[in-house]
């Protein structure tokens, strides 16, 4: 044999254990989906959160991990052709974050593990049967709202509050089960709730402006449309001296006065290390429903020095 033959042979061989590690490397790669209604810093934060969440339980993206997302623009169409585009892929694992997009993803995928984020009412919305013991292909991170401690917040702020507005979509399963908690609440409290309707982000402004001269304050839940429009209801939330209150963090550092609420980033983190334990083989259908960790308060302090107005922070 010729040393020529000799290097042709090894190089054969060198080509065939190459391509043996490429395809090792690629098999044992997994692929997960990701899908929010819209894009804005709230759900951004849940969707960075998640990948660290997965980072940090040693799926990296780009290594082992590849990370598809894709955005419904608001759009519930859109949403369902997102869905129905996951159907047809090769995926591990689909995360839909908030309602509307997982009501989509769970009404077109049967069968691959379904892992949701940023969902008020869950089983009210059909995504699941149950918070526990549910079966199926679905399991997630629920950001139910603790409407009781955030009410009892915005009276730090506003001691005298008498009439309380909220401006919603009304097309949200999330917000309807939102707005129907808090009656009961006020209710007690003998306080008035005032709701203006937003169906799209356009109509946040003409919402806000039917409010402002009826209430003492404004109370913003977890409202994809509402927040992903949020600046025409900060404006007129200044203009008119009536405090805006929220459910996210990130929408007190767009102007909203303060917010009693999750972390997104760090529920976004529960969600990652959940996807986690799917790809390491758990069945989504054992894995109860958890309820959103880290709740904080928050305060604009620019907002606050505007309208004149001291919130009591608890440690």
């Amino acid at each position: 044999m010729t040393r020529l033959t000799q290097l042709k042979q090894h190089l054969k061989l060198a080509t065939v254990v190459a391509s043996l590690f490429i395809s090792s490397a690629l098999q044992a790669q997994k692929t997960i989906a990701i899908t929010q209604i819209v894009d804005h810093p709230s759900l951004n934060a849940i969707r960075e959160g998640i990948i660290e969440g997965l980072a940090g339980k040693g799926f990296v993206e780009g290594k082992d991990l590849k990370i598809v997302f894709e955005s419904a623009q608001g759009n519930p169409t859109i949403a369902a052709q997102i869905a129905q585009k996951f159907a047809g892929m090769k995926l591990d694992v689909v995360i839909p974050i908030t309602t509307p997009s997982a009501q989509s993803v769970v009404q077109n995928i049967k069968t691959v593990p379904v892992v949701f984020a940023a969902i008020t009412d869950p089983v009210g919305a059909k995504v699941v049967s149950a918070m526990k013991n549910q079966g199926g292909n679905v399991t997630g991170v629920a950001d139910i709202p603790p409407l009781k401690e955030q009410i009892e917040f915005i009276e730090t702020c506003v001691p005298k509050l008498k009439t309380l507005g909220v401006v919603y979509n009304p097309g949200e399963s999330n917000m309807v089960s939102f707005v129907e908690g808090l009656r009961p609440i006020l209710q007690k409290k003998n306080i008035k709730l005032l709701t203006a309707a937003a169906s799209k982000s356009s109509d946040v402004k003409t919402a806000a402006h039917s409010l402002v001269g009826r209430v003492d304050a404004i109370f913003v839940g977890n409202d994809n449309t509402v927040i992903s429009g949020l600046e025409p209801l900060i404006t007129a939330s200044l203009e008119s001296k009536k405090p805006l209150f929220v459910s996210d963090p990130e929408s007190v550092d767009r102007g909203a006065l303060a917010a009693y609420a999750y972390d997104q980033k760090q529920m976004g983190r529960q969600v990652g290390e959940m996807v986690a334990e799917v790809l390491n083989g758990k069945n989504p259908g054992d894995i109860p429903v958890e309820r959103a960790q880290g709740l904080k308060q928050s305060i604009n302090p620019k907002t606050a020095e505007k309208l004149k107005i001291t919130c009591k922070l608890s440690n």
